[in-house]
């Protein structure tokens, strides 16, 4: 059974509904936050205070990722990149992906984990509105998942 996790909190609203659903599976909670050199870096700052004090995190960290905003390459970390307006049935991975943002959060929550002697990681990627990321696919988490080899 595993009474403790990271958990990933950008903010926003699938991060915040992971968050809640951690809270009721686990004793120990540490609740993690990167800013990467995104548009939103201000607000989503605010609300992951404010939910990390809402689940009473028994830690809580900010890292420092804007190495991804320096590679480029996304509409979310380049202001001369216009956003895209959503769309559920494209077909290519849009510009405001930023590329393997998520594997870089995993391992910066993995690395915390075995820090502090937490066992477990919650993240907040919705595969079904993920807009075509293929770090937030089913796929890229099997990878992650994979009980067969440990480093111990």
């Amino acid at each position: 059974m595993y009474n403790s996790a990271v958990c990933l909190v950008s903010g926003g609203l699938d991060s915040c509904v992971t968050a809640a659903i951690a809270s009721k599976k686990v004793q120990r909670l540490a609740f993690l936050h990167a800013i990467y050199g995104q548009r939103t870096a201000d607000r989503e700052l605010k609300a992951f205070q404010e939910i990390a004090d809402f689940f009473n995190a028994t830690a809580s960290l900010v890292v420092d990722l804007t190495y991804l905003k320096k590679i480029g390459g996304s509409a979310l970390t380049n202001t001369t990149i216009p956003l895209p307006i959503g769309e559920y049935n494209r077909k290519e991975i849009p510009i405001s992906y930023v590329p393997f943002r998520n594997a870089n959060l995993l391992s910066v929550a993995a690395s915390w984990a075995e820090a502090i002697g937490l066992n477990q990681i919650y993240i907040g990627a919705v595969e079904e509105d993920s807009s075509g990321y293929p770090d937030c696919r089913r796929s890229f988490y099997n990878v992650f998942e994979n009980k067969s080899t440990s480093l111990k």
